[in-house]
């Protein structure tokens, strides 16, 4: 839905945050958003509002844009300021998050091309209405660390210091190869508490999205093997903090719980 005009970068044009349904205009006051030069509104698309801003086209041509993709500090600024924006508004009522970045070349536009999604923005609205986004994070303990990684000394053949006692060759690669079946049992273990705490979170969810999981920082040993998101009604939400709280404990597993969140993943499903 993003429309760049670069022959009119002096002109305004319209951002798009969101849209949701019945928003209390209260809620934008104070909202910087993505500009300074002009406040965040709502504009009305019948039975559904847009909450926008009118921002200055040369700002989001298409150098400006992706020069700002290349400098993390600038980006992370506008993603803060969209963010806090969507998140503002989905407090207060059902909203649809729209992609940073979104613009039309003035309001009658952005109202067509909108109001020509209404029948979409309305089923996902019905979806996620009085549910949010939560995360859950699965992590493999630790493995038996490997001390064979070089051969250890041994003790020297009887009346020959050069040479190793018989065996000692056999004893270090049986050492080694304990040791990879020990690693691979308890990836393995891992693996499979991440599909009991995935079937059991799902259970209770409305809707649920695997996702790939995270590369760990160097010097972190533990291995996530389940990085997954689940749309969860508001009065459950309770329901799953003593859910994570009892998987924990019955597996004794590592699982990271975080939100709620704007449910960014799963407005785009219908």
């Amino acid at each position: 839905m993003t429309e760049r005009d670069p022959e009119t970068s002096d002109a305004d044009t319209i951002y798009v945050f969101a849209v949701c349904r019945d928003p209390d205009p209260s809620v934008l006051v104070g909202l910087s958003g993505v500009s300074d030069e002009s406040p965040v509104a709502p504009l009305s698309l019948g039975a559904l509002t847009a909450i926008v801003q009118r921002v200055r086209a040369g700002d989001f041509g298409e150098e400006a844009w992706e020069a700002r993709l290349a400098d993390s500090v600038e980006l992370e600024r506008y993603a803060r300021g969209h963010h806090d924006v969507v998140s503002a508004v989905a407090a207060a009522c059902p909203t649809v998050p729209l992609p940073m970045a979104t613009l039309y070349r003035g309001a009658e536009r952005a109202r067509q091309a909108l109001a020509d999604e209404a029948d979409r923005f309305h089923a996902v609205l019905g979806r996620i209405a009085r549910h949010a986004e939560w995360g859950v994070k699965v992590y493999a303990a630790p493995g038996p660390r490997d001390d064979g990684n070089q051969e250890p000394a041994v003790p020297a053949a009887s009346g020959d210091r050069s040479r190793p006692a018989p065996g000692a060759g056999l004893a270090y690669l049986n050492r080694k190869r304990g040791a990879q079946q020990r690693r691979e049992r308890c990836q393995t273990e891992a693996l499979r508490i991440a599909e009991v705490v995935d079937v059991e979170v799902s259970g209770l969810a409305a809707a649920s999205r695997r996702l790939r999981p995270h590369a760990q920082p160097p010097g972190e040993r533990r291995i996530q093997v389940l990085n997954a998101t689940y749309l969860v009604a508001e009065h459950r939400a309770e329901e799953l903090g003593v859910l994570t709280r009892a998987l924990r404990e019955r597996t004794g597993a590592q699982i990271e719980l975080s939100g709620p969140w704007v449910p960014y993943s799963f407005v785009g499903e219908v």
